[in-house]
């Protein structure tokens, strides 16, 4: 059994809330807690799965958010969609990264395909920083085409054309005093 959020978030909740609401809008489920990150990424049952570790900093705002959305506009995505958020949801990201991503540095934003609990690609940091929001796009899209089934987009384009990505950087939200 897992002890749920231990670790207090280190930015204000709602000044980051509308960075979380951004994926949500777009069809990302939240992991806010150990449990369900195991639940969710253990699961035996052939779907991709699309993991996204969400961050209040400068390239997160830039082309990470809005790169990952635009590529779920395409008609190729994975079969779902999850997120937690680094600085808020700590004790899940700590969890994820130990058990799920463990060969690989932690880094955020971060994002990833797996399948069965298994690492199928990974986009960390690095290979965010510095580029544009549909270049990031077209590799997600590329990799989709490669392991995913499940037809597109997540949402209608109607919809998503009404999307306002949170363009915060960390530097500007405040400490979580709590």
């Amino acid at each position: 059994m897992f002890t749920i959020n231990q670790k207090p978030p280190i930015y204000d909740p709602e000044a980051v809330q509308p960075m979380r609401d951004e994926l949500i809008y777009v069809g990302f489920e939240e992991m806010l807690s150990p449990q369900v990150v195991e639940d969710v990424l253990s699961q035996k049952n052939d779907e991709t799965i699309f993991v996204f570790i969400n961050s209040v900093c400068g390239c997160a705002a830039g082309s990470a958010r809005p790169g990952a959305t635009l590529a779920l506009q395409h008609n190729v995505i994975p079969d779902k969609l999850v997120t937690v958020f680094a600085g808020q949801d700590r004790d899940a990201v700590d969890y994820l990264r130990e058990k799920f991503l463990a060969e690989i540095p932690p880094s955020s934003p971060f994002m990833a395909l797996l399948k069965n609990g298994e690492l199928l690609y990974a986009m960390p940091r690095h290979k965010i920083e510095g580029r544009y929001a549909d270049e990031i796009a077209d590799d997600l899209k590329n990799v989709f085409e490669q392991h995913c089934k499940k037809s597109g987009p997540s949402i209608s384009p109607e919809k998503y054309a009404e999307l306002v990505h949170a363009k915060a950087c960390g530097s500007k939200i405040p400490l979580n005093n709590n």
